[in-house]
């Protein structure tokens, strides 16, 4: 399998544009496992599982049952360190550079270095930037931070430029799980004029314009939940 990162890269390098379908195990039967995957669009490159709230040991059943009717890449998307699994292939190593609380900054990164170093899941360091999509999502009530609100243009560019100097391999815009509105396509351009990364735009994405609003923009990669279906 090429290197996941390397994906990104690829994508960056030739305009390629990538399509992840995000998996909440904590609203995931596994039971319908295949019946979910044989529902992907055909534009589906990437899988993602994580949640804000997942009851320890889920998304390791999660991922062995994906496992079962997919060879596509399957990332970590973790809301805290107990939702690694060595069954996936990756994870985006997230450090939530939008809010100022030290846990979701670097402490749960430091609590996840003893559970990765037993596994050989690609680690992908991301710059996670939670951006107001007008709800109160969980993001924003499990970190107890506040996203940043869509007009500080200035803010969100400047926090994904330091995410960039500070060593991250992507930024990721995300406007929060039931999202009334995604990110903007103004904010996602002026990101992408600042940074030489690739950049995932995720929350509030529910239809084929909106999506293809996020690529053109700039977005390498475009997270949609089950909006899709």
């Amino acid at each position: 399998m090429q290197k996941l990162y390397d994906s990104f890269v690829d994508a960056l390098e030739k305009e390629k544009k990538l399509l992840a379908i995000l998996i909440d195990p904590d609203k995931f039967d596994v039971e319908t496992a295949a019946e979910f995957l044989r529902k992907l669009p055909s534009k589906t490159t990437h899988i993602l599982v994580g949640g804000s709230s997942v009851p320890d040991g889920y998304t390791e059943t999660v991922v062995r049952a994906l496992k079962l009717y997919t060879a596509k890449p399957i990332l970590l998307f973790p809301g805290d360190v107990s939702q690694i699994t060595a069954a996936a292939d990756g994870i985006l190593f997230l450090s939530l550079l939008s809010g100022r609380n030290p846990e979701f900054l670097v402490g749960q990164q430091i609590k996840a270095v003893p559970f990765l170093k037993e596994t050989q899941l690609e680690i992908i360091p991301t710059g996670y930037l939670l951006v107001d999509g007008q709800n109160t999502s969980a993001v924003a009530r499990v970190t107890e931070t506040n996203p940043i609100a869509q007009e500080n243009l200035v803010e969100i560019v400047h926090t994904a430029k330091a995410a960039q100097w500070m060593g991250k391999k992507l930024v990721y815009l995300e406007a929060g799980s039931g999202a009334k509105v995604p990110v903007a396509p103004e904010i996602i351009a002026a990101v992408k004029r600042e940074l030489s990364i690739p950049i995932i735009v995720g929350g509030g994405i529910k239809t084929e314009a909106q999506l293809e609003a996020a690529y053109r923009a700039g977005a390498q990669m475009v997270v949609m939940g089950t909006a899709f279906e």
